[in-house]
């Protein structure tokens, strides 16, 4: 959630609900409708006093509070329809909805609207194929309190061609990627610059690149547009590591204003990728995957797991070698987790090896099946990377070394020259920005041990790579969070693993009482 990070910023949210402004383009537009996101707001008394009808959605990871939205809901007598990920994947926890309008909501939404129209008091309503989504209308983002988030977020393409054992996307959307048209992705572009954004774009999809042709023809038409309004946004995405396979691609994306992308790289480890089906992390040498895209202009931010099946010793410490090796800033690193419905999932359901709990991609949780190495021993690998991959001196360490690389890029400097006389955001001094400068130049320059490298790293952006400096300092600012947020991972995983450690000793005594009393009986008889 970088809740420290944005505090600095006075921002409420990474990203608003783009799932839930997507579907109130598709409801009638002579309703009228209320949003209200409980990551930045309170669901208050006169919000509950007003609505006719609820709509919720959410993930995996909200569901605590998704089912509390229910049964307030329903306790009111305000009939509650559901959908998104969560209701979509853990059918049965949400069953005590009005409605359930599951899957993808260009095909359930039409039929939960003519239930509704006949005067259906309830129902499921379910896709058996995945839609075309060149006929998903432009987000309500009007309804969004723009001020509230840091990024904005749209959406090109659903699904992934890749087989991941783990991953429930290619389980919720398949694997075949369907995109948007050109047009249509220009068109919530223009919404958004016409509503006053001026900001970053986090383009959601799950594998930004998963259809390569699509992709770039809307990067052709995005260059015109940016380069015409002088580069208004910048963008963020994920896509899978191949995409260092494709400089044509890599070399379209900063030219329409790509600056970042996410990668799942997961493990440094050949054998656990291959365990996982991961096959395409595999096919080049990593790091060198990794050093071209950095080399191409996209700063790189990437997750890893562990935990996976025939997994050895010191998997935790490689990966934080990788990451050293690699530069990666922003790393993401998580014990694996079996979600609902994977191959995984299905797998370890058949070797009897699921545990009770649903996994969700959460730093604080155990892994919620039994693994092939000692969980004592992933655990304590786990919060040791941890604490190692966000160490501040570390940190600031790797976010120098990339951004040096970054700057060697020749697309910077042309986007520069491009941009030079070209119209820019909005006039004035931005103070939310000035404020999170002065705290991260005092906390970072003065207060920590970083003092010394923070003022001589700033100093060698300026001589090498002053355009990226704005960019270097967002990243900077991550460890705001990390640093607080590292220490609670800490705590709460020794405290389960010691809460495990102490059920798995007293099984263990039962069981060996157990013979004991079972001996003794046949040594009576």
């Amino acid at each position: 959630s970088f809740e420290k990070t944005l505090e600095l910023v006075g921002r409420k949210a990474m990203l608003p609900p783009l799932g839930l402004i997507t579907v109130g383009a598709m409801l009638p537009q002579d309703w009228e409708l209320r949003l209200v996101d409980r990551n930045v707001s309170e669901l208050t008394e006169a919000d509950w006093a007003w609505a006719d009808i609820i709509f919720l959605s959410g993930m995996i990871v909200q569901r605590e509070d998704y089912v509390a939205m229910i049964n307030e809901a329903q306790k009111r007598g305000i009939p509650v329809a559901v959908g998104g990920p969560y209701a979509t994947a853990m059918t049965k926890e949400v069953e005590a909805a009005d409605y359930l309008v599951l899957d993808e909501g260009e095909i359930t939404i039409p039929m939960f609207l003519e239930a509704l129209e006949n005067g259906e008091k309830s129902g499921k309503f379910r896709a058996t194929e995945k839609p075309d989504v060149t006929t998903t209308p432009i987000p309500r983002f009007d309804l969004l309190d723009l001020d509230a988030y840091s990024e904005m977020a749209v959406q090109f393409s659903r699904g992934c061609p890749f087989q991941c054992e783990f991953c429930d996307i290619i389980v919720l959307y398949g694997r075949k990627p369907r995109t948007k048209t050109p047009e249509q992705l220009i068109a919530e572009l223009d919404y958004l610059y016409e509503l006053g954004w001026r900001r970053g774009v986090f383009m959601v999809d799950d594998n930004f690149i998963g259809n390569k042709r699509n992709v770039k023809l809307l990067l052709k038409e995005m260059i015109p547009w940016m380069e015409k309004r002088g580069y208004p946004f910048s963008f963020d995405t994920e896509a899978s590591v191949d995409l260092a396979n494709d400089q044509e691609l890599m070399d379209l994306m900063t030219a329409a204003g790509f600056g970042a992308v996410f990668l799942g790289i997961e493990t440094p480890d050949e054998e656990s990728l291959e365990i996982t089906k991961k096959f395409q992390n595999t096919r080049d040498p990593l790091s060198e995957s990794i050093n071209k895209i950095i080399s191409s202009g996209l700063r790189v931010m990437a997750g890893f797991i562990i935990g996976f099946d025939g997994e050895k010793t010191g998997a935790g410490q490689r990966i934080v070698d990788f990451v050293e090796k690699t530069t990666i800033p922003t790393a993401i690193y998580s014990m694996l987790q079996a979600l609902p419905d994977t191959a995984l999932w299905h797998r370890l359901e058949k070797e009897d090896r699921l545990l009770d709990g649903i996994g969700t991609i959460n730093q604080t949780t155990l892994m919620n099946f039994v693994p092939t190495r000692p969980l004592e021993e992933i655990a304590r690998e786990y919060v040791d990377g941890f604490m190692q991959l966000y160490d501040p001196v570390k940190f600031l360490d790797r976010t120098y070394r990339h951004y040096r690389i970054l700057g060697t890029a020749p697309c910077h400097a042309e986007r520069r020259r491009k941009r030079k006389g070209k119209p820019k955001g909005k006039d004035g001094i931005d103070w939310r920005m000035l404020r999170a400068l002065a705290i991260l130049a005092w906390r970072q320059g003065v207060v920590r041990e970083t003092r010394v490298k923070f003022w001589v790293y700033l100093w060698e952006m300026f001589k090498h790579n002053r355009g990226g400096i704005s960019s270097y300092l967002g990243v900077c600012a991550q460890i705001e969070h990390f640093i607080e947020y590292r220490e609670e991972v800490k705590a709460t995983i020794e405290s389960q693993l010691t809460a495990y450690l102490e059920a798995e000793q007293r099984l263990r005594q039962q069981q060996a009482q157990k013979a004991a009393v079972q001996m003794a009986e046949e040594a009576a008889a």
